[in-house]
Order: C-alpha cells, then sequence, then structure tokens
C-alpha cells in the first residue's frame, strides 16, 4: 500500500483532489491540520503541553484549548509560534505514521494520502512514497481565496508571499496536477492518469 503526499499553496484545491481521492477512489485521507486539531483536544498529548506552555488562559469554559486565543497569541510572534509548532508539528507527523501502519495492517484502501501544509519543508518525503503538487496559476488563487474566504488583497498577498515557490514545489515532487481551470473534470482526468501511470491503482 503506498502513501500520496499532497501540497501546493493555499487557494489551490488540494480538498478538491483530497475528496476525489477518498469518494472515487476509496483512498484513505489524513490531513495534518484535522491530526493537529484532535491532538490538542483534553486527553490527548499535546493539550498538557501546550497548557503548560502558554497558560490557561487560552482555554475555553469547557477546559477545551481556544485555538483563537492560541493563534493570537502567537500570530505576530515568532518564537512563540516556533515554540507550539515544536510541540504539534512532531506529535502530528507520529500520529500519521501510526495511522498509516494501521491501514497497511487492516488492507482495506488502495493507498493512503496525506495533506499538511508543510509537507515538504517538515520531510515528509520519508513517509511518503510520492508527494504530488497542486498547480493554480497566482490570478487564479486571489480571486478563489476572495470568492471563497473572503481575503482581503492585502492578506491574500501576505499569504502568497509566505509560501514556497512554484519552482521549489516542483522540484520537490514527482508529479504536477493543474487545477486552474474552473472544469474539475479536468483535474480529475490529471488525477486519473497520475494514479495509474505512478503505480497507485
Amino acid at each position: 500500500m503506498k502513501v500520496l503526499g499532497i501540497t501546493g499553496g493555499v487557494g489551490a484545491g488540494k480538498s478538491t483532489v483530497l475528496s476525489y481521492l477518498s469518494g472515487h477512489w476509496g483512498a484513505r485521507v489524513i490531513q495534518a491540520d484535522q491530526a493537529g486539531h484532535f491532538l490538542m483536544e483534553p486527553g490527548q498529548e499535546c493539550y498538557s503541553r501546550i497548557v503548560e506552555a502558554f497558560g490557561e488562559k487560552i482555554l475555553r469554559p469547557d477546559r477545551a484549548i481556544d485555538r483563537e486565543k492560541l493563534g493570537g497569541l502567537v500570530f505576530q510572534n515568532p518564537a512563540r509560534l516556533e515554540e507550539l509548532n515544536g510541540i504539534v508539528h512532531p506529535a502530528v507527523k507520529a500520529y500519521i505514521v501510526r495511522e498509516i501502519e494501521e491501514e497497511r495492517r487492516r488492507d482495506a484502501v488502495p493507498f493512503v494520502a496525506v495533506e499538511a501544509a508543510l509537507l515538504i519543508e517538515d520531510h515528509y518525503d520519508l513517509i511518503c512514497d510520492e508527494i504530488w503538487y497542486i498547480y493554480v496559476d497566482e490570478e487564479t488563487r486571489r480571486r478563489r481565496l476572495r470568492a471563497s474566504r473572503g481575503y482581503s488583497e492585502e492578506k491574500t498577498r501576505s499569504i502568497l508571499r509566505n509560501q514556497l515557490s512554484d519552482k521549489r514545489f516542483r522540484a520537490a515532487c514527482q508529479f504536477v496536477i493543474d487545477n486552474s481551470s474552473p472544469i474539475v473534470e479536468n483535474t480529475y482526468e490529471q488525477i486519473d492518469r497520475g494514479l495509474i501511470e505512478h503505480g497507485f491503482l
């Protein structure tokens, strides 16, 4: 059973690709963001370490971590963000490795697809058999972010500036899917071709 990493900039439509891999091909999809949220819940392994590091002021009345408050503490503070990432990122990667091993043991899905914002930077190539890059031209990404998330031009520009370059994505990935077309079937055709040619099916 192979493991496929999915990456790309914000607004590239990674969720569209993941939904197709899961719904059409029956892949197990694991998203690092969702894993991180789970691991921050009370009783999970990141919870007590985060509360210890950032204080009980980040807790909601039900004692769950208020991610908005936590985000406010680290958003403009690189040192605190690094501290939070140092707690969460290794735990997320370890969780994903365990889930992959469990899927191998169960042998019930054709492959696992892993999506993480920092898939390349956090060296998920050591976990994945291949990494695929979901590409969308910058103007289309800007338009989609305005339409789907209501981002201002300034916020969009700031986000895009902090992402890996197209060149860096392409250098690190084994297959590129161009998701710029408004006709989603064009994207599906590329996915199908890639899965077959690269031995995931």
